[in-house]
């Protein structure tokens, strides 16, 4: 698989790079956000590592460019910054998942195993609720005949709210869930993606399908209205 990696310490990136070729991965590295956004637009990859500090465009401009531009491919951001808006912004730009510095190479690489995962070898059943609809396979989605587009990560946790429809389902239910790995960090981070979620399957269409169970977690309703 190829990945871009857009990070412009250039010890990081070697380092990233080293270990990621080293398991097996492409790896084209950009050490500044213009030549990132280049890269990104123009080539083909798997999955992108992307710095938000970065020379000319930051990461947080790059993604958001990319998901305008209806690119959907999976973006890990690596960053020192450190804060829950840090990572809501990030993530409300179109990231899939954000990994603060300084990480391990252990963590970072179960990171990007896990989002490419969720890239392949899914169930490709289609899964529905009331006018709610997904394909895995190819990773759509849509309310009635009105296409849906989402961020890798959102899909994946509309995916599992879909497959338990009725159920109620707590924070750690959906962090073990869809994320795979170890989390450590705020498990409040779920609450960013179903606010994104609500935002664009509920919202735009007058539907309540993602419920809050006080105390208990989230329910989706296939009625939802």
């Amino acid at each position: 698989m190829k990945l871009l990696v857009v990070e412009d310490d250039s010890k990081i990136a070697a380092a990233v790079k080293r270990g990621l070729e080293a398991d097996g991965f492409t790896i084209d590295v950009a050490t500044n956000g213009d030549d990132g956004w280049w890269m990104a637009t123009e080539g083909t990859y798997d999955l992108i590592l992307l710095d938000i500090m970065l020379p000319g465009r930051n990461g947080y401009r790059i993604c958001g460019d990319l998901r305008a531009a209806s690119i959907w491919t999976p973006v890990l951001m690596l960053t020192a910054k450190d804060g829950d808006l840090d990572e809501a912004e990030g993530l409300d730009t179109g990231a899939d998942d954000y990994l603060t510095k300084p990480f391990s190479y252990a963590v970072l690489l179960a990171r990007v195993r896990a989002l490419l995962r969720r890239s392949s070898g899914r169930d490709p059943a289609p899964v529905c609720a009331g006018d709610l609809r997904i394909e895995p396979r190819q990773r759509r989605v849509w309310r009635g005949e009105v296409e849906i587009e989402l961020t890798t990560r959102q899909f994946d946790v509309l995916e599992f709210l879909l497959r338990r429809a009725g159920e109620v389902l707590s924070k750690y239910d959906i962090l073990s869930g869809v994320w795979e790995y170890d989390f450590d960090g705020d498990p409040n981070i779920v609450e960013v993606y179903v606010r994104r979620l609500r935002q664009r399957i509920d919202e735009p269409f007058d539907r309540h399908a993602i419920q809050t169970v006080r105390g208990a977690g989230y329910r989706l309703d296939a009625d939802g209205g």
